[in-house]
């Protein structure tokens, strides 16, 4: 996706000629507790002259539940696609009709860009996202592609190093934004070791620009192309 020169270049002739695509990510893990068994004890002692453990201090010292371990998010290598990713939440600020909201909204747009990379899942840009929309289209075409049968995408995130809107209207009656962006070379892999090899990603970053239209409550991407 997110070439200067090369956009319609982006792995639909990967695929064309070798096959290959996927990515994923999350949060972690839990702890133990301390000695119930001790603490009935005492408190079984100190309670009952007989030796006998009263009710409350059997009920405290077996009520301590064990944490269920949260899923791990595992980046895509080439042994296999990412696991666990979490899908980004649009932040309140990025919902506001502003300069500042626009901002937010774009920074979020490219974090539902990396989604798609590491899940195969484009869904999510869609619904923030107009159609017809050519960087787009390139976009989703190259992830379903990466993602076709088994295979699956690394690499390939796309990072935001700046941005910036005048937050004036256009004469269409859309807001400009300008982001300035950078990615990682895109790697294919498949099932049983197969390597589709990379393709080049973003050295030099590049310009990018979004066209929004706010409908009250949220923005849309009407049209990205690169400056």
């Amino acid at each position: 996706m997110f070439r200067s020169r090369a956009l319609s270049a982006i792995p639909v002739s990967v695929r064309l000629s070798a096959a290959g695509i996927a990515a994923v990510l999350i949060l972690g893990g839990c702890s133990g507790s301390g000695e119930p068994g001790a603490d009935a004890a005492e408190a079984s002692s100190s309670a009952s002259p007989t030796g006998s453990a009263s009710p409350s201090a059997t009920t405290s010292a077996t009520a301590t539940p064990t944490p269920t371990p949260t899923a791990v998010y595992k980046p895509a290598t080439a042994e296999g696609p990412a696991e666990n990713v979490p899908l980004p939440v649009m932040p309140e600020l990025a919902k506001q009709e502003s300069k500042e909201g626009l901002e937010a909204f774009a920074e979020y747009w490219y974090s539902l860009i990396n989604y798609g990379y590491e899940t195969g899942d484009v869904g999510p840009v869609r619904t923030v996202s107009s159609s017809p929309c050519s960087v787009c289209d390139v976009y989703y075409s190259t992830v379903g592609l990466g993602f076709k049968n088994e295979d699956w995408m690394a690499g390939s995130m796309v990072k935001v190093r700046d941005l910036h809107s005048d937050f004036a209207l256009t004469p269409e009656g859309y807001y400009q934004v300008l982001i300035q962006i950078s990615q990682k070379d895109l790697e294919y892999y498949g099932p049983n070791g197969v390597d589709y090899g990379p393709m080049e990603g973003l050295q030099l970053p590049i310009v990018q620009l979004i066209e929004a239209s706010h409908d009250g409550m949220s923005w849309r991407a009407v049209r990205v192309e690169n400056i």
